[in-house]
Formats: structure tokens, sequence, C-alpha cells
């Protein structure tokens, strides 16, 4: 099968190019003398998670289900961080994490006892120093952010109980989203100015994610550097916990065109759903990009492209092409390997689409198909 014919809506994941970014992502571990996990937040199609352990150190989870599938399917070294953990998981979250991070003293208070001689404890920073612009909602800095822990709430904790740090072995901190090393060698300074003090105390330092490191033109020699520095300043081991880069531009969605109405604006009515399928054009938003289209007006056809959900706003963006759509049409969305299937949902009753992996020779394999039984089994 080819990806022309797979049933639509569809993601297909491109082998070829994930195993692209993965050779990226081996080298800079290795010059960098870093350990890179796979953070299952943005990308958690484990069918490849075999694959990803031939490059990775491990994997990093957001709660218990995200570790129980990381230690399940790749079984190396499996992460842990959570602003808040629910106490009848925090046993087995301990049991099956190598690392687990808290987001406060008082989550470390409550369950330091828990971890002690099972796990590697840490505690996330909030360096307070902001760098992505007009996305607050992907801003762990932005102000009165929930995220960590800042330099004054750090050394409040340790004034009310010197002890306070007991038994912690890392620190953490994630800032960025989608940016370049320039933006994690600006933070690395306010994270050394602010907490440089501690992180010599401890075993690691963990980066967090948001590294753009296989996009084209991302510098990957400052990023080796930031590392390198770290390790030579303060003796500690690095992570890094890119989701993105690791299937970054490695998918796509394809779909098709059900109909076309055209009320003042011509409009593509898809089996594919921004809402359903692709929820980051409408949280952040964003255009995704589509394959053999332009800009509204580029090229001498323009549609607005949106779905068969009774939503108004599902609106997917406005597309230009050279010829025009019809009924029956395939239209194939790009770098749909990220945040997609993992956000998707069911909402109106859409199914939820076909999973399928496109190999290197470029065919096609269904790995999963979903139906009624699955969008049923969520409700009751």
């Amino acid at each position: 099968m080819r990806i022309q014919d797979v049933p639509t809506p569809c993601y297909v994941l491109d082998e070829a190019k994930l195993i692209r970014n993965l050779e990226i992502l081996g080298r800079v571990q290795e010059e960098a003398g870093c350990r890179i996990l796979l953070a299952q937040k943005a990308f958690s199609m484990f069918c490849e998670y075999p694959l990803i352990g031939r490059y990775l150190a491990g994997t990093t989870a957001s709660g218990l289900y995200e570790a129980r599938l990381g230690r399940e399917e790749m079984g190396k070294e499996n992460h842990v961080f959570s602003p808040g953990y629910r106490e009848e998981e925090m046993d087995e979250i301990a049991d099956i994490c190598d690392h687990v991070i808290f987001n406060s003293f008082s989550q470390l208070k409550k369950y330091r006892g828990r971890c002690l001689g099972k796990t590697s404890i840490g505690l996330r920073l909030n360096p307070e120093c902001s760098t992505q612009g007009d996305h607050a909602i992907y801003d762990p800095c932005a102000p009165g952010s929930r995220l960590g822990v800042t330099r004054e709430n750090f050394d409040r904790a340790l004034q009310e109980d010197p002890h306070a740090l007991e038994g912690v072995e890392g620190l953490h901190f994630h800032t960025l989203c989608e940016q370049d090393s320039d933006d994690l060698e600006r933070t690395l300074e306010a994270v050394e100015e602010k907490f440089g003090d501690y992180i010599g105390r401890m075993k690691w330092l963990n980066m967090g994610g948001g590294h753009h490191i296989t996009r084209d033109g991302y510098d990957v020699m400052r990023l080796i550097r930031c590392v390198r520095h770290v390790k030579e300043t303060y003796g500690v081991e690095v992570y890094l916990e890119p989701g993105e880069a690791v299937a970054l531009n490695a998918g796509y969605l394809a779909a098709q065109v059900l109909d076309v109405v055209d009320n003042g604006i011509r409009t593509l009515i898809l089996d594919a759903s921004a809402a359903c399928h692709m929820p980051d054009v409408l949280e952040m938003p964003y255009r995704p990009p589509l394959k053999d289209s332009g800009k509204p007006g580029e090229k001498a056809y323009t549609y607005r492209l949106s779905s068969c959900t009774c939503l108004a706003g599902d609106i997917i963006g406005d597309y230009s092409f050279d010829h025009e759509v019809r009924p029956g049409d395939r239209l194939y969305f790009e770098d749909m390997a990220i945040y997609s299937m993992v956000k998707n949902n069911t909402f109106n009753g859409i199914g939820l689409p076909h999973l399928a992996v496109q190999e290197p020779d470029g065919t096609c394999r269904i790995v999963r198909s979903f139906g009624y039984e699955d969008f049923k089994c969520r409700l009751s």
C-alpha cells in the first residue's frame, strides 16, 4: 500500500524522516556527552519505541500512564515530572521511574519518604526568564506561572527547613517551546545566576524540552557548547527531553474532501478536523503545512479548509491550489506526527484517524484502526 491508498483520515508516520531526526539527536548525545529522552507528551506512537530506543536514552512522562507506556514499550531510562502527583499513584510511579521530579517543596516533602531508595529525586526550577514572546499559554516562565520553584520560594523553603533539599539529586528546568539554542543559552545564564550555587551539589541537571534540534538551521554546536559548559563547570550529568525534535516533520495527516460549500467563501469540507485531529491549530493558533498548496491567492484556486464537525470555528486555514479541488480529492497535511495523535478526541462522534507507518521504501502499513467502540468506551 502507498500513502495515496491509506484509508482517511489517517496519521502516517514517515519512518525515513524519523530516522533522520534520531541520527541527529544521537550525534548530539555523543558529541555533547548528554542523555536525550523522548518526551512522550509530544509523540507516543509506541510501535516506533524500539527504533527510537536504539538512538535515545529513554523516555520522560507527565504522569503515571505515560510512565507505564515508556517502561513497557521502550524499557530504558524512565523519567517523570508532574505539577501534582496523585497519592494513590505515587508508589507505582516511584517503582517504575528512574527519576521523579517534583514541582514544589510541598510535593517533595509529602512524597520524599516514598521515593527515597527507589528513584532519583529531582526538583523543578523556575528561572523567571521568559523567551517565548506572545505565546503565554506555552510559556512556563510567564508571570504567575505555576511551574517550577522561583528563587524567592526556594530560599523561603530552606529558611523554614534547612533540610528541605534532603534526598534531592537533580534539578530540572523547562522554559522553551520550538526554540533555538540561543534561547537555551540565555535561559541557562539565568539558571546559573539564580541557582548555580546548588547545581554543583547535584548529580544531574535536566534542561527540559522545547529544543528544536532537528529543525533546519538549528544551531547544534551552540547546544553542544551549553551542555559541555554545564558538565565541565558543575560535574553533573545533563539531560535533554525534546518531544517535537524526535518526530519533527516526520508525519502526515491524510484527509479526503467530502464536499465544497460556497457561502461567500469557497470551503472544503474534510473528513479531518482541526478540533478533533490537530487541536493545536486552534490553541496556538497556527496554519499547518499542506502538501502542494500555497498561501491564499498565491495559486489559481483559493479555499478555506474546514471539517464535518458542527463547530463553526473548526477552521484549519485558507490555502490555494494550482487546480480546482473536488469531492473525493485527497489532501496531505504535513508535520502531523507531533501533538496530533496524543491530543486528538472524538468530539461530535468523529472517529479517530487510522495510524499508519510509511517505511523508508515508501510502502505503508496500517498499525491501528479505531471504530465505534473506541468512541463509546470513553463514555457511559
